[in-house]
């Protein structure tokens, strides 16, 4: 039988009451969004078919939903709008909130998108589908374009190769690689981005990796790492991506230091940091005087402590938010260490500001067409159901190793 939710005018009357209501939702579940949303009129919430909703949907996409539902509450709060049903207006206006305050047309269709599915949810007319709605959208696009920002790739051997030494030059994977300390972040580091770039695995994939998940390949030093779930498949058909000897190897090395012999792959290093300390003579026992705390300890001797570095390895997954930043990280510490050496700092700026936890799979396209692979082979390599994200990631190499791109490198 569905919840009952009474939503008249600005005032929120809840039934059953209030102190049941976690029998409905928990705050953290989008019902728990749903029913907070200011209403016009009396709306019934189905519980079975939201939590059918949620079981059949992936949590990021539920977060996502749960998020935009939030945000539109909020702006018809503000703007004394009524949340649901939502009117054609009311969501045109709301879009245009939104771009006006830079909102890129592929968030503001996702906006839209999330808007029509709560209305779906709750057996309510779609505002979305009016005409007032799609031109208002339209001209958002016609005067912003639709093209997305891409993130800056992380190539194997970067955009220059010196030919002579047969080096990378560039921000690029095999120097970052080469970069990775010893230590325990180290080791975890060099894994990590080892495993991205030969998987191409999006972060929320990558995160979810486990070390029952690596199997045995016909070649001895490689390895198949079983994808059980990915973006592309919400039904967890699975998948198998390959690593490399190269990868092997790192996370056999970050798997003994670390001592993990079962569950997530990838986990957080908390490092514990302290000084040294010299050592210290006790006190004569007349030195003490009276006017201070008398302690017997004071004239013991203290020997002197070296500086040490302790580690704790979590026993969770990483959270896929921290991919991009650990990216990052490295690439400082690289240019820290002199391994990224025709890069200035300017240079180096520049280049972190575009690097995501989706640097390695656009990297990887890259590379997989520069080698002369097909289109086929980089969507079943990568994973792709559509060959449109693929191209896209292939347009600014295109560009650069086109017809017109080798023509000016030789005239230049």
């Amino acid at each position: 039988m569905g919840t009952e939710t009474a939503l008249e005018g600005q005032k929120t009357a809840i039934a059953p009451p209030e102190a049941s209501l976690p029998a409905i939702a928990a705050q953290s579940d989008l019902a728990w969004a749903i029913v907070q949303m200011r209403a016009g009129e009396r709306i019934v919430i189905n519980e079975a078919l939201i939590a059918a909703y949620q079981r059949s949907s992936s949590p990021h996409s539920i977060r996502a939903l749960k998020s935009d539902v939030e945000a539109f509450d909020a702006w018809c709060r503000r703007m004394n709008r009524i949340a649901l049903p939502a009117s054609a207006e009311t969501v045109a206006d709301y879009l245009d909130a939104r771009a006006g305050k830079g909102g890129k047309p592929a968030s503001l269709g996702r906006y839209k998108a999330s808007i029509a599915k709560i209305h779906q949810l709750l057996d309510l007319k779609d505002p979305t589908s009016a005409p007032l709605v799609k031109l208002r959208l339209a001209a958002v696009r016609r005067e912003k374009g639709t093209a997305q920002k891409q993130a800056r790739p992380l190539r194997f051997k970067g955009p220059v190769r010196d030919v002579e030494r047969d080096k990378a030059r560039g921000l690029n994977i095999c120097a970052l690689l080469e970069s990775c300390g010893d230590d325990l972040p180290g080791l975890r580091d060099r894994a990590l981005l080892s495993a991205a770039y030969d998987t191409g695995l999006r972060a929320s994939e990558l995160v979810a990796v486990a070390v029952e998940h690596i199997e045995e390949a016909i070649d001895p030093e490689a390895r198949l790492l079983q994808i059980l779930r990915s973006k592309g498949d919400q039904d967890g058909e699975g998948a198998t991506a390959y690593l490399s000897p190269r990868t092997v190897a790192a996370i056999a090395t970050w798997t003994e230091a670390a001592e993990i012999t079962a569950g997530p792959l990838f986990r957080r290093v908390q490092v514990r940091r302290y000084k040294a300390r010299a050592a210290v003579r006790g006190r004569p026992i007349d030195s003490i005087s009276g006017r201070e705390a008398w302690d017997l300890r004071k004239t013991l001797s203290k020997p002197a402590v070296k500086a040490r570095v302790e580690y704790d390895i979590g026993a969770v997954a990483l959270h896929p938010g921290s991919i991009g930043s650990i990216f990052r990280s490295i690439i400082q510490r690289a240019f820290d260490g002199g391994a990224l050496p025709d890069l200035t700092a300017e240079d180096l700026a520049r280049l972190v500001k575009g690097i995501s936890a989706h640097s390695t799979r656009i990297g990887l396209n890259q590379d997989l067409f520069a080698s002369g692979e097909d289109l086929a082979g980089i969507m079943d390599a990568l994973r792709w159901k559509s060959p449109r994200m693929p191209l896209a990631y292939n347009r600014n190499l295109a560009a650069e190793q086109g017809a017109a791109g080798r023509l000016m490198a030789k005239i230049a």
